[in-house]
């Protein structure tokens, strides 16, 4: 999914009534959605990356390639302009001291579908990462039959496969999807499975996921016990790997015990130690940021900090601070991705002693493992 994020300057609360204006401050425009907050992430990094989307034949779709251009000539390459449909945009409103909204359309999203991947372009690639398939009838339509489809050719090619979500709109078609029986159906095909905890509660724990956006604190509604359960369904219907983005609260990442699985995965990636990656439970909190200036997709930028570790061939533990570090420079800037620079500078903030937000959640019944003073914890039983 790619898109074109607007994001106006507000002064205050947003009061919209009937024939009333409110006056704003100047916009950021940036490009938005998976395809290239994850990818121009990774290309920041360091990381060698393809990127594949639609965009429509429009001022929007023209602004989204010649941004893309100025992060990397070759990005563009592999983004298909048609022309009878729109470009995907969003919206942005995010007020002072307010969480943010947004407004989107989802415009040449909505038509993607397993032929628009071009498969025969991705031989040699080493992890396939997609995004957002809740925007994407296509994709969830057959209780996900396109979306286990597009998987299986990526891993016919010998690469591994990521995902990651978006919360639907309750009141959309998506909203109304079985995603339980879609998730159960697709992630045999999968091997990191990275949503956010919000989605994740909408699809399989909806009494909850009414609790958190009901007003109640993430510490009220999670803990390690009610993670631990998620992460236990979501091996058991076939991903190697769950990595749960918590917000301010940071990563939690689980791996199947099944050496088969996690043994495919590791070779799949191209040299992961498997012993390393089995069974392993690990959190990883929030790094401070120097000053907080935007969050829209600072998640995207913790699995791109997360697979560009695995393309580094790290461990659990150090995956999962690779991923929190990378979101934590982030939300350095209003846009996703202009704050993040190579990745040696970012390792370099986090041996310099980077402090760490409070951990808010409570993750007992555990032993505490501090991993190589970075504060990383590894979960033992």
């Amino acid at each position: 999914m790619l898109s074109l994020d607007l994001h106006p300057a507000l002064y205050g609360p947003l009061a919209l009534a009937p024939g009333r204006l409110v006056v704003v401050g100047p916009a950021v425009t940036s490009t938005g959605g998976a395809v290239a907050n994850v990818g121009v992430a990774l290309h920041r990094l360091g990381v060698p990356v393809r990127l594949v989307a639609k965009v429509g034949d429009d001022l929007f779709g023209r602004g989204l390639l010649e941004a893309l251009a100025q992060h990397g000539a070759h990005l563009a390459d592999d983004v298909t302009v048609v022309a009878a449909e729109c470009t995907s945009y969003t919206i942005v409103i995010s007020p002072p001291g307010v969480d943010r909204a947004f407004l989107h359309c989802p415009g040449a999203t909505a038509t993607f579908a397993p032929d628009d991947v071009p498969y025969a372009r991705l031989r040699g690639i080493r992890i396939f990462h997609f995004g957002y398939p809740p925007l994407m009838p296509a994709m969830y339509a057959n209780a996900g039959a396109g979306l286990r489809e597009m998987f299986a050719r990526v891993r016919e090619l010998g690469a591994a496969t990521s995902l990651d979500l978006c919360e639907p709109d309750p009141d959309s078609d998506a909203g109304r999807v079985d995603w339980e029986a879609v998730l159960a159906h697709v992630l045999p095909a999968v091997d990191v499975f990275a949503p956010s905890i919000s989605e994740l509660l909408f699809m399989l724990d909806r009494p909850a996921h009414e609790q958190l956006h009901g007003g109640a604190a993430l510490r009220d509604v999670v803990d390690r016990a009610r993670l631990a359960g998620l992460a236990d369904a979501l091996l058991r219907m076939g991903a190697a790997v769950v990595a749960i983005k918590l917000g301010d609260q940071g990563l939690y990442l689980r791996s199947a015990d099944d050496p088969v699985r996690v043994d495919a995965f590791c070779a799949r990636t191209g040299g992961l130690d498997a012993r390393a990656w089995r069974a392993c439970e690990v959190h990883s909190p929030c790094f401070a940021p120097r000053a907080v200036a935007g969050t829209t997709g600072s998640g995207d930028a913790t699995v791109a900090g997360l697979l560009a570790a695995l393309l580094r061939g790290a461990g659990p533990a150090d995956a999962a601070t690779s991923a929190t570090a990378v979101g934590g420079f982030s939300v350095e800037a209003i846009d996703p991705t202009s704050a993040i620079p190579a990745w040696p500078l970012v390792a370099a903030r986090v041996a310099d002693g980077w402090a760490r937000l409070r951990l808010e959640l409570d993750l007992g019944g555990a032993e505490h493992v501090e991993c190589d003073a970075l504060g990383t914890l590894v979960l033992t039983r």
